[in-house]
């Protein structure tokens, strides 16, 4: 059970309300952990815009961006983040076995080099501590611009961030991206967790 209740639209003012519309219409609903900070408006709309920033502006796919994401979770444990990253990635084309396999990313015929190299960098900088070494960098340098590698470990950086805001405040996870996850990942037994 969630520690504190995610606000509703009647509780926010316009700019949240806007917000959580943009994350209705984009996602189908509103992530609860966006709607419980904004308990304090400020860090909800600033995390709305480094959000943006991060995940949907840049050069590096988007599915990439939430594979590395979905890693980086999935390495801090986070279950509500890891079901939110498998409904990206799965809205952002990434095929269901793709999103089953990324464990298996090191040697799974469904990821390039650059994808793993990317998947190596959000797994190895998910775990605490971090396991992220210059070997990792130099093979990063091989497929992604500098540019690029920023919005790579700006992705890790951000569900760094997500992981520990929705594992600490045990959010509830929303029924779709609990119902995406169970159908990509189903078979190997994922669950909420705390997260229901």
């Amino acid at each position: 059970m969630a520690h504190l209740r995610p606000l509703e639209n009647h509780e926010v003012d316009q700019e949240l309300q806007d917000m959580f519309t943009h994350y209705e219409n984009t996602r189908g609903f509103c992530p609860n952990s966006v709607k419980t900070m904004a308990r304090r408006p400020e860090i909800s709309k600033t995390f709305g815009k480094l959000n943006q920033v991060i995940l949907y502006e840049g050069t590096v796919p988007e599915e990439l961006k939430m594979l590395v994401a979905l890693a980086s979770s999935l390495a801090s444990g986070c279950r509500y983040c890891q079901s939110h990253m498998s409904n990206l990635s799965s809205i952002y084309k990434a095929p269901d076995e793709k999103i089953a396999a990324i464990w298996e990313f090191e040697t799974s015929d469904l990821f390039t080099e650059a994808e793993r190299a990317a998947i190596t960098v959000g797994i190895k900088g998910g775990t605490l501590p971090n396991e992220v070494s210059s070997e990792d960098f130099d093979n990063l340098k091989l497929h992604f611009s500098e540019s690029e590698i920023v919005e790579i470990v700006a992705t890790v950086a951000l569900f760094g961030y997500l992981n520990r805001w929705n594992d600490t405040m045990a959010t509830e996870l929303e029924e779709l991206p609990a119902q995406v996850t169970e159908r990509a990942v189903g078979a190997k037994n994922w669950n909420a967790g705390k997260h229901i």
